[in-house]
């Protein structure tokens, strides 16, 4: 039932990290690839990997949030393969922008809302000509996070826009159902990617805690993420649509409770520094 064969899959933000490991796993499970990837260099090594894993697919060097560029690549896909049964808007970025919300430029603003919400609207909406060829049993995938379900200071922006996914998600279920499109999203904690290299982050003297942190004892991976998208996308999923489901270790779950040094859990731990000695 993970079995993507005869089936064509658009991965956003596909040359790297969770994007990368989502690519590169359909392609495993049979699918034909499309990756629309921003940068020349990653773009070009994603491509080498696929072809050389006997990989149908498709690598574009795309903005996805340039509504032309996002339209050019649909007609590629559409000659190319004619059709489309899976998207996984995975393009997202805080782009380092961490301050307080009243220091926030109009610039900024506009650069987080452009890669983090409106590249999975412009995206979404070109692609469902495309998915409905196919007819039923297509799938849209966004990759959100769990900062859609609690709030984070200095990144209010970014925690806005992965809210507005969630509302997102299940609206579009609604009017795609009746065709038999799903719309789904994936919602990660801390991921381990080459973007954000956590696990690395970390100081050293203090990763002996990381299995504190998180209930089941370590960061995601992008592999976490790509095999939560097999599955949403896969018929097992059939009957699962406007749902997010949260990829976090535990994370959301503990809402604020800690293993102590000695084990015991605690919602009023004693802070005396973080992890990245910031």
């Amino acid at each position: 039932m993970l079995n993507f064969n005869e089936k064509v899959v658009l991965v956003t933000g596909g040359g790297a990290g969770i994007g990368r490991a989502t690519a590169e796993a359909f392609g495993k499970a049979g699918a034909s690839v499309v990756v629309a990837e921003i940068n020349e260099e990653r773009a070009a090594d994603v491509r080498s990997a696929l072809e050389s894993a006997g990989v149908p697919c498709l690598v574009s060097v795309t903005d996805v949030t340039d509504r032309a560029a996002v339209d050019a690549l649909m007609a590629q896909v559409d000659q190319r393969f004619g059709g489309l049964d899976v998207l996984v808007n995975n393009a997202g970025d805080f782009l380092g922008i961490i301050k307080p919300f009243e220091f926030y430029t109009d610039d900024d603003i506009e650069q987080v809302y452009a890669i983090n919400l409106k590249s999975v609207m412009l995206v979404s909406r070109a692609a469902i000509p495309l998915l409905r060829k196919r007819g039923a049993g297509g799938s849209i995938i966004s990759v959100s996070s769990i900062e859609a379900f609690r709030g984070i200071p200095n990144t209010v922006v970014y925690a806005a826009m992965k809210h507005g996914i969630t509302g997102f998600t299940r609206a579009l279920a609604l009017e795609l159902g009746p065709e038999g499109i799903r719309v789904n999203a994936i919602a990660p904690e801390t991921t381990d990617t080459p973007q954000v290299p956590v696990h690395a982050m970390v100081a050293e003297e203090h990763r002996h805690h990381i299995p504190r942190w998180i209930p089941l004892g370590r960061f995601g991976t992008p592999e976490d993420m790509a095999g939560t998208a097999l599955f949403l996308a896969s018929d097992l999923a059939g009957w699962i649509t406007g749902s997010t489901i949260n990829v976090d270790g535990g994370a959301l779950a503990a809402a604020g409770w800690y293993r102590d040094p000695k084990g015991m859990w605690t919602n009023v731990p004693v802070i005396s520094g973080n992890g990245f000695n910031f």
